[in-house]
């Protein structure tokens, strides 16, 4: 069955970098568009960046463009979200979602598996 693990939060202080990896497995990886989405206390669930099968087309949240950057490696079948110059508003959830079809999107409702999150908190 599909199965996305996300991994590589942690606690950081403001300007550092983390590095959240998704590992794949369940279906064939290189045919799907991949996300990511975070979801702060008290707050709804919400985009963060994605990448379409390729990895030739990414699409980033404003609050993040120039920050975060998406990747994501066939071989491995994970995902990969680089961020840089965190900034406290940058903590929540963040989770790994696949897609519906092999291109990129925005909105939640083009993903259908999701991870269980993994936590990053940043420290002013």
């Amino acid at each position: 069955q599909v199965e996305l693990v996300e991994s590589g939060g942690g606690l950081v202080q403001a300007g550092g970098s983390l590095r959240l990896s998704c590992a794949a497995s369940g279906f064939l990886f290189s045919s799907y568009g991949m996300g990511w989405f975070r979801q702060a206390p008290g707050k709804e669930r919400e985009f963060v960046a994605t990448i379409d099968w390729s990895g030739g087309r990414t699409y980033y949240a404003d609050s993040v463009k120039g920050r975060f950057t998406i990747s994501r490696d066939r071989a491995k079948s994970t995902a990969y979200l680089q961020m840089n110059a965190l900034k406290p508003e940058d903590t929540a959830v963040y989770y790994c979602a696949r897609g519906r079809s092999s291109s990129s999107y925005s909105s939640q409702s083009q993903y259908n598996y999701w991870g269980q999150g993994t936590q990053v908190t940043v420290s002013s």
